[in-house]
C-alpha cells in the first residue's frame, strides 16, 4: 500500500493483487507492466517476478490498520478480476473493503463481465456498500460495452475511466453512471489524444448530468501536457449515492 498517489483522482494505493495480462489495444503501453519488468529477476524485490500475475495475502489487511479516511485505488498494478484471481481472494478483498467502511475503495477493470457476474452473487440479498466505487475502462468506442456491464452491477458508484483514451468514444448511455475520468496516454510511445475526443465525453457528462474529471493530455511523462481543457481544470467527483 501507498499512503500517497501521483493518480489525480485518489489518495492512496492498495494491491492486494499484482501482474495482469494484455487483453485491449488499451494495454499496449501499460505503465504498470513497465514498471514491474524493470525489476524482475532482482532478487528480493516486490516485483522480482515482474508483471506475472501474484496473489499478496500478507497485503489482504492492510486497510484496515489506516484510521485516517482515504480514497484508496485498489490494485493499481493489476486488475481484481483477472481469471487468474480465485473467487475466494477476491471474498477477501472485498471482506476487507466492507470492514474498513471510513475508506472509500475505487475498483477498476477491464474484465466487467466478471465483476458484474460477482457483484451480482455477493450483493443478490443486501444494498451494495456506497463507500466501494466500481468502473471500467473504456478506451475507445470498441469497449463500450464495459458500460453495459457496469450499469447492470448492483455498485454504490460507478464510474469510467476513459484512459488512455486512443480513439473516440462515440455517442455513450451514461444512465447509471456517476463519474467520467478522462486522460491521455503517458510513457514512451505514448499514442496522441485529440482535443475532439475529451470534448465529445464532456459535453455528454454534462448533457446526462455527470461528473467529469480531466486527468491529463499525457506524452512521454504523465504531466507533460498538462491537465487543463480549454482553460481550465475539470475536477468533478461524484456525489456517493445508492445504486
Amino acid at each position: 500500500m501507498a499512503d500517497g498517489s501521483a493518480i489525480e483522482w485518489t489518495d492512496a494505493t492498495w494491491n492486494p493483487v499484482t501482474g495482469c495480462t494484455q487483453i485491449t489495444r488499451g494495454c499496449d503501453n501499460c505503465y504498470a507492466l513497465r514498471f514491474a519488468e524493470r525489476f524482475r529477476g532482482v532478487p528480493g524485490h516486490p516485483f522480482e517476478n515482474g508483471f506475472d500475475l501474484t496473489l499478496r495475502p500478507a497485503r489482504l489487511v492492510q486497510p484496515l490498520a489506516w484510521r485516517r479516511p482515504r480514497m484508496i485505488f485498489v490494485n493499481s498494478m493489476s486488475d481484481l478480476f483477472h481469471k487468474g484471481v480465485p473467487r475466494a481472494f477476491v471474498d477477501q478483498v472485498f471482506d476487507t473493503m466492507e470492514a474498513a467502511d471510513w475508506h472509500v475503495f475505487q475498483l477498476l477493470t477491464k474484465r466487467s463481465s466478471r465483476m458484474r457476474d460477482y457483484l451480482r452473487v455477493r450483493y443478490a440479498d443486501r444494498p451494495p456498500p456506497s463507500h466501494i466505487w466500481h468502473g471500467v475502462s473504456v478506451e475507445e468506442a470498441q469497449a463500450r460495452s464495459r458500460i453495459d456491464h457496469l450499469r447492470a452491477a448492483p455498485a454504490g458508484v460507478r464510474f469510467l475511466s476513459i484512459e488512455p483514451l486512443i480513439g473516440p468514444a462515440g455517442p455513450m448511455d451514461l444512465t447509471g453512471i456517476h463519474w467520467v475520468i478522462v486522460g491521455g496516454e503517458s510513457g514512451p510511445g505514448a499514442r496522441p489524444m485529440k482535443a475532439e475526443w475529451v470534448r465529445e465525453v464532456r459535453e455528454q457528462c454534462r448533457d446526462q448530468g455527470v461528473a467529469f474529471f480531466f486527468k491529463q493530455w499525457g506524452g512521454i511523462r504523465p504531466k507533460t501536457g498538462g491537465r487543463e481543457l480549454d482553460g481550465r481544470e475539470w475536477n468533478e467527483m461524484p456525489m456517493q449515492v445508492a445504486a
